[in-house]
């Protein structure tokens, strides 16, 4: 049973950093690229930031230079660290990975005010 369990999220003022975690159980975390995405009210869900097996990572134009994607292969963990935060950031953040399925987490609300 694979499981995605975001946490970290709340309320900041803008400027300000938050991390989020997501921690996933079963056995596909090491194997397989990792998603932040996030969903701000009466817009689409959008891929924030990726990172592969390796370590590889991209990110959206709109928070590169401040958001980093990291992840912990032994602690079957993926991280997001947001600096400089901007109301604009406001959003349910979800982490998402594939493996014959899409698998999502309930998803951690950010809140950014200005």
């Amino acid at each position: 049973q694979v499981q995605l369990v975001e946490s970290g999220g709340g309320l900041v003022q803008a400027g300000g950093s938050l991390r989020l975690s997501c921690a996933v159980s079963g056995s596909i975390f090491s194997g397989n690229t990792m998603y932040w995405y996030r969903q701000a009210p009466g817009k689409q869900r959008e891929l924030v930031a990726r990172i592969t097996t390796g370590g590889n990572t991209n990110y959206a134009d709109s928070v590169k230079g401040r958001f980093t994607i990291s992840r912990d292969n032994a602690k079957n963990t993926v991280y997001l660290q947001m600096n400089s935060l901007k109301p604009e950031d406001t959003a349910v953040y979800y982490c998402n990975t594939f493996s014959r399925r899409n698998y999502w987490g309930q998803g951690t609300q950010v809140t950014v005010s200005s």
